[in-house]
């Protein structure tokens, strides 16, 4: 692209602000040449400027590739860093957390079997005191029915005793009774006593 002096600064200039040639007429209002627009070329497509470009191309890569490594890198490397020792802290605090729970669980187990054998010590332990006690009030309730059933036995003994006694006075009256209907003479208390004697010895 060429730059000119606008006509209009020129010395001897026309007032209409144009200039006329035949051969280097320049319009002043673009400052193109007539051969030099409307090329028809995408810039980025020009071959005569692939140098220019490939050379902006390395500076901006450069410079993105200093700002990947400086600024950008670091930082993602620090992110990821930073999240691995959490991760690793947290896998630490779950191991430690199960071992933990694991130790609660194994005291609970072992409490849980103390218990269970102190209760069938205990169950153990009353069962044979229940016994005993049961042994004792048995052997006290068959003392104390023996002591009544002997106290019984002495009463009917002394009640038969008595009996009998009053037995032999029934029998010496009524034999002297019989003696006396019998005989007529009044037998004497010996010989009723013989007599009766006598007839228990029989019987």
């Amino acid at each position: 692209m060429m730059f000119v002096t606008p006509a209009y600064a020129q010395e001897g200039a026309p007032a209409n602000g144009e200039t006329h040639g035949a051969a280097g007429t320049v319009h002043t209002e673009t400052g193109v040449a007539p051969g030099e627009h409307g090329t028809g070329i995408f810039p980025p497509f020009d071959q005569s400027t692939y140098p220019s470009q490939l050379l902006w191309l390395v500076i901006t890569f450069g410079l993105f590739y200093l700002v990947m490594q400086k600024v950008i890198v670091p930082r993602i490397g620090g992110i990821l860093e930073h999240r691995h020792d959490r991760i690793a802290q947290d896998l630490d605090e779950a191991s430690r957390l199960k071992a933990e729970a694991d130790a609660a669980v194994e005291t609970y187990e072992k409490e849980l079997a103390t218990a269970r054998a102190k209760a069938g010590t205990i169950a153990d332990t009353a069962r044979d005191a229940a016994k005993v006690k049961a042994s004792a009030d048995r052997a006290a309730i068959e003392a104390e029915l023996a002591e009544k059933l002997a106290a019984a036995e002495a009463r009917i003994a002394e009640i038969k005793a008595s009996a009998f006694a009053e037995v032999g006075a029934i029998a010496g009256d009524t034999a002297s009774a019989i003696v006396d209907q019998l005989i007529g003479p009044k037998a004497s208390a010996d010989d009723v006593k013989a007599a009766v004697a006598a007839a228990k010895v029989e019987a």
